[in-house]
């Protein structure tokens, strides 16, 4: 454990000013009340807090971030209060210390709205100040460098998770390169543990057979580069194991076929040195196609810029060059950490000023709940981005797969509920067109536009889903609030009464309501009638009134607690298809969640659901009035039914393939349905397996881990 001159020692080595009182202080403060309390590993729990501290140090924070790190766990976990805090260190560190208590039950449990609400906590205290969210990222980084010693692997797994879906996502968009891979790959360690272990045998096999291989590379560029007079630093590095599995998943390639595994850095003093640096290297070795990537000139949203190519480098290798200035390199490992160091010499900057945060608190101010808001952020950070310009050369980052419509709430929000149209490079555009790099996006806009409800099909961020789905709530509200005063006006005035909504304010305890407007919406709804609300306000109208409201409101109580309950899925799972019409999966194509769909009417038969790839609906070509356009009523990780993929392997035929096979299966949450030998050979067998799964990215989990073991030679999904 780091002693207390160590700790003030490190600090002062960046920065010589450092409160040296202050940090002495905390760390003595932190040292009594935690006590003796001890960690799962058995060590001090006051281990913990300094090496927090540590971590810090390395990113070069402020004193007042390495002392929020020594206290972050005192107001939960021992008698301090926030009053100490303030009393003894300050109005800053104590909302610095109560910003990162606030965060402190982030875990994921069962309860999926107290992981929810927790993160909009997370949210607003990294909107009030930035260092919030670093000392968050480093007790995370230590956490799970501890992981090992949670003996209930249940919750082992649970942390890992939420490192892999929250915590290393925050860390990439504020660019802290270095702690996100680290998250990643413990995590990674913790989810997949035999798909990382085989992953770093095969990258040990190449390291064996390529001998000093980077060596070589290393000394061949630095020549290249120092013969053009290029000054420049080159360094090499692999790829971490859980990088390479990603990238396994989205390009749905094996490992043999990954062109960057290892990856080499050129670090120049200027920008103009990286783009001749770029120049050199182009015109020495072939460029692989489609590799470029410039981000000097178009930075990422969390400030990263460099330049990013593949070539057929030194020896044939395909390798991948990352070229910047060091200004750029620091950027690019601290992220946000390099700008709120002490050596600023200012207040660290209000958080609000990212693009992406500002994103992340709109989403919040739309979404209807919790659970709601953590859907929409995940699909706001989990997703590759493409980058589009406005006719005024604005840049926006946008998810990959995005559409106008999200470009126009990227813009503004009242840009996106009043568009009406787009123009794509000039032309017009359907509002669902793909987006790609480049795209120069002019939206067309009218005062008498609303968001249409059918938007919420094809639009990809956040932002613009919560928006969509804010307005249909609100207008299908209004509508059954205009149909529930029609009905109550007749049923008044039946009974020679006039209706107010002041009548209404005396029984809706009475139907267990909170408000008369939520009593009409009620009555608008369909689930009370217009004489149920009558009777209640005027009992002397019939005997049996009581009886009768009783029963309407255990209805009303009945149906609320049917819509609270989590998890309950309608009882036909895909949206689009006529009430009562017999559906059935297309053995052909095995749709899953997530998969776009569409169904083949069938006299007969019912509908027959396809994906939208299906090799077998080019024989429907000639009789579009057959087709329908259908989606799934949930989001593919919202069901819990089970569905099945098939897929197509080559196994290595060697003893222990097989069960090597349905190991992986099973150790991914899969279930073998069925297996059949297509062919086989002295050196191969083919199979074709149907495997349970829940939806498309469980499938491709499943497969990402076959392609991982060296006793799979091939795998692919079955497409007819």
């Amino acid at each position: 454990m780091m002693r207390q001159f160590e700790l003030v020692e490190r600090v002062k080595s960046y920065d010589p000013a450092t409160d040296e009182d202050a940090i002495n202080r905390a760390y003595v403060f932190a040292m009594k009340v935690h006590g003796s309390q001890l960690r799962a590993s058995g060590d001090s729990y006051f281990s913990h807090p300094i090496e927090v501290a540590g971590i810090l140090t390395k990113y070069k924070l402020d004193a007042a971030s390495i002392i929020t790190a020594l206290l972050h766990d005192t107001i939960e976990d021992t008698p301090a209060t926030l009053a100490d805090i303030e009393r003894l260190f300050g109005a800053e560190i104590a909302r610095l210390v109560d910003g990162v208590t606030k965060l402190s039950r982030l875990e994921l449990q069962s309860d999926q709205s107290k992981q929810a609400e927790n993160f909009r906590k997370l949210v607003l205290a990294m909107s009030e100040d930035i260092r919030v969210l670093l000392v968050k990222l480093a007790d995370r980084v230590h956490n799970m460098r501890t992981l090992r010693y949670i003996g209930n692997p249940e919750k082992r797994r649970r942390i890992a998770l939420e490192t892999m879906e929250i915590y290393a996502p925050l860390a990439e968009r504020i660019g802290f390169q270095e702690v996100k891979n680290e998250l990643e790959d413990l995590a990674f360690s913790e989810l997949h543990p035999d798909v990382r272990d085989s992953l770093v045998a095969r990258l040990n096999f190449l390291r064996e057979k390529g001998g000093d291989l980077i060596g070589r590379i290393l000394e061949e560029l630095r020549r290249t580069l120092a013969e053009a007079g290029v000054t420049a630093t080159v360094s090499g590095r692999e790829k971490t194991p859980y990088s390479i599995w990603r990238k396994m998943q989205t390009k749905n390639v094996a490992f043999e076929q990954l062109s960057d595994i290892m990856a080499f850095r050129v670090t120049v003093g200027s920008v103009e040195d990286c783009y001749r640096a770029l120049g050199v290297i182009h015109s020495q070795y072939p460029m692989v196609p489609n590799r470029f990537k410039d981000y000097i000139s178009v930075p990422k949203p969390n400030g990263y810029r460099s330049l990013h190519t593949g070539v057929f480098g030194p020896e044939r290798q395909r390798i991948e060059v990352q070229i910047r200035t060091d200004d750029m390199h620091e950027v690019a490992e601290l992220g946000v950490a390099a700008h709120w160091s002490y050596k600023q010499g200012q207040r660290p900057a209000d958080g609000k000023r990212y693009r992406w945060l500002r994103e992340l608190l709109d989403i919040m101010e739309h979404a209807s709940n919790p659970e709601e808001f953590l859907e929409h952020t995940k699909l706001e950070m989990f997703q590759d981005q493409v980058f589009c310009f406005t006719p005024k050369g604005d840049l926006i980052a946008l998810p990959r797969g995005s559409c106008p419509v999200d470009f126009a709430y990227a813009v503004h929000s009242e840009v996106g509920d009043s568009c009406v149209g787009a123009k794509v490079n000039g032309r017009m555009m359907p509002l669902r067109t793909p987006l790609n790099n480049g795209d120069q996006v002019e939206i067309i806009t009218s005062k008498a536009q609303t968001p249409n409800p059918t938007w919420e099909r094809f639009v990809v961020t956040g932002k613009a889903r919560a928006r969509i789905r804010r307005f249909i709530r609100t207008q299908q509200r209004s509508q059954y609030q205009d149909l529930g005063h029609a009905i109550l006006n007749r049923a008044f005035k039946q009974e020679g009464y006039d209706f107010t909504e002041k009548a209404l304010e005396g029984v809706v305890k009475i139907f267990k309501v909170t408000s008369a407007e939520d009593l009409v919406v009620l009555v608008g709804e369909g689930h009370l009638t217009g004489r149920d609300v009558v009777s209640a306000v005027y009992p002397q109208l019939k005997e049996t009134a009581a009886k009768t409201v009783q029963a309407q409101a255990d209805k009303v109580v009945a149906l609320k607690r049917a819509k609270a309950k989590p998890g309950q899925a309608p009882p036909v799972p895909i949206r689009g298809l006529i009430p009562g019409m017999a559906m059935h999966f297309a053995g052909c194509c095995h749709p899953l969640p997530g998969d776009r769909i569409v169904g083949i009417v069938t006299t007969g038969r019912g509908v027959t659901i396809h994906t939208i790839d299906c090799d077998c609906l080019e024989q429907f070509a000639d009789t579009p009035e057959r087709w329908l356009d259908l989606s799934w009523q949930h989001g593919p990780d919202e069901t819990s039914d089970m569905h099945v993929g098939r897929v197509v392997l080559v196994v290595v035929n060697e003893t222990g393939s097989l069960g090597n096979l349905s190991m992986v299966i099973a150790k991914n949450l899969g279930n073998i349905t069925n297996l059949k030998i297509t062919n086989r050979n002295p050196d191969f067998f083919e199979l074709l397996i149907d495997i349970e799964v829940k939806n498309v990215k469980h499938l491709t989990n499943i497969i990402a881990a076959l392609r991982a073991s060296p006793a799979i030679s091939s795998v692919e999904r079955a497409r007819g």
